[in-house]
């Protein structure tokens, strides 16, 4: 099974919370090429918009875990995520330093981290 891409479509993300991006454009741009699904809230609504890479097969068998994005909102950043994951993704090839300027810490480890707990409704 080859990488995922998971888009984040719910509160902020795809909204117009987010100007001048064509939410519809950039799901479609990705679905033409690469397996997605859209998601609800992701809860990192600061980061919005929110796109995760999840690891092929061969990329968990490596140690991938999933690459966060946030600030997703460049249609050129869209292009990025295609050509990566095209190339095997997470644990498969290396991270675009382009990318790698979107990655964030997904909010369970965020909460972790910081000592907080995160409390699921």
């Amino acid at each position: 099974m080859p990488s995922r891409v998971v888009v984040c479509r719910d509160c902020c993300c795809g909204s117009p919370k987010v100007t001048g991006v064509d939410h519809a454009a950039q799901t479609a741009r990705l679905r033409a090429e690469v397996p997605v699904r859209i998601s609800a809230c992701l809860d990192v609504c600061e980061q919005a918009n929110v796109i995760v890479v999840q690891p092929s097969a061969a990329g968990r068998a490596a140690g991938a875990r999933p690459v966060w994005l946030g600030l997703v909102n460049d249609p050129g950043a869209a292009e990025d995520i295609v050509d990566w994951v095209r190339a095997g993704g997470p644990g498969v090839a290396p991270l675009p330093d382009i990318l790698d300027l979107y990655t964030i810490t997904p909010p369970r480890r965020r909460a972790a981290s910081t000592g907080r707990r995160r409390v699921d409704p």
